[in-house]
């Protein structure tokens, strides 16, 4: 689903990830934890919306209203726990890039 955000400007988390090859296990606390993210940020002060898509590579963005929002999900205590499993135990490279958006547009037939 495409999130619906407001009017510009505000800000995006683009998180690109590659995983690593995973047991039945590893892959389900994997989606268990994404599902719980996903849940918790919804709740935060300045949460926008989100998309993710996953093939080879991962990619999740998220839409905030400031910097300061940002850095509060960042540092969410359940949220840094999911950082660390994720350097422990889940990808094998990550980036996250944060983009101030200025300008979108879209189109939709529905």
């Amino acid at each position: 689903m495409i999130a619906r955000t407001p009017k510009p400007p505000y800000y995006a988390v683009i998180f690109t990830s590659i995983r690593n090859t995973a047991t039945a296990d590893e892959n389900l606390a994997y989606e268990t934890m994404a599902i719980r993210m996903d849940e918790l940020a919804r709740l935060q002060p300045g949460y926008l919306g989100m998309e993710n898509a996953r093939n080879d590579i991962g990619i999740t963005i998220s839409y905030w209203k400031t910097l300061e929002d940002i850095a509060y999900w960042k540092q969410n205590s359940e949220h840094v726990i999911a950082q660390q499993m994720g350097i422990k135990k889940w990808y094998l490279s990550y980036s996250t890039r944060i983009c101030l958006v200025e300008r979108d547009y879209s189109f939709d037939k529905f």
